[in-house]
C-alpha cells in the first residue's frame, strides 16, 4: 500500500508523441521537394530512431530548412522544447548538416529543479517526489495540485511539460 492511496495526485510527464514528430517531418520533406526556393539546394530532412537530420548546400537554405519543420512540429502540437539542435557542420560535397535530437523524460537534474520549485511554491501539504523520467505530485486539496499545474505553467524549464493521471 503505498503512502499516496486516495490521496489526490497528478503526474508531471515529458513525453514525444512520435508519430507526431514522424508526420510533421514527411510534411517538411513534401514541402521542400516541392518549393522553388529549395530547388537544386540538395535539401532534405529525415528522422531516425532518436534524431532528425537536416541537410542543404548553404547554412542559409538550412535555417529555412529548420523553420520549415519548426511550423510542421508546431502545427502537430509537437513542443520545440523537445528538440535540441546540435552544430551545423561540414558535410560531404559541398554541403551543410545539422541534427536535431527529440528529448523526452525528465532527467534527475530536470526533476530537482521541479521538485525545489514546487517546495518553494510553500503550498501546504503538497509533496512531489521523482518516479523514474517523471515526477508524481499529492495534496490532500485538488485546488492546491491545480495551482501547482498553473505555476508550473507559467515557468520554463527548458522541458515541454505535460499533466496526466490526475486523480481525485
Amino acid at each position: 500500500m503505498g503512502i499516496f492511496r486516495g490521496m489526490p495526485s497528478f503526474d508531471v510527464v515529458s513525453q514525444i508523441d512520435m508519430q507526431e514528430v514522424r508526420n510533421a517531418v514527411d510534411q517538411a520533406a513534401r514541402e521542400v521537394s516541392t518549393r522553388y526556393d529549395f530547388k537544386d539546394t540538395g535539401s532534405a530532412v529525415a528522422l531516425s530512431e532518436v534524431e532528425i537530420s537536416l541537410s542543404s548546400n548553404s547554412e542559409d537554405r538550412l535555417n529555412a530548412l529548420r523553420q520549415v519543420l519548426e511550423e510542421k512540429l508546431v502545427r502537430r502540437k509537437v513542443s520545440l522544447k523537445a528538440v535540441s539542435y546540435g552544430e551545423v557542420e561540414e558535410a560531404s560535397g559541398a554541403t551543410v548538416r545539422q541534427f536535431a535530437t527529440l528529448e523526452a523524460g525528465i532527467n534527475s537534474d530536470k526533476a530537482k529543479d521541479l521538485n525545489k520549485f514546487i517546495k518553494a511554491l510553500g503550498i501546504k501539504g503538497v509533496q512531489s517526489q521523482t518516479q523514474g523520467d517523471q515526477l508524481r505530485v499529492t495534496s490532500k486539496k485538488r485546488d492546491h495540485l491545480q495551482t501547482v499545474i498553473a505555476e508550473l505553467k507559467e515557468a520554463d524549464f527548458g522541458l515541454a511539460l505535460q499533466y496526466e493521471n490526475f486523480r481525485d
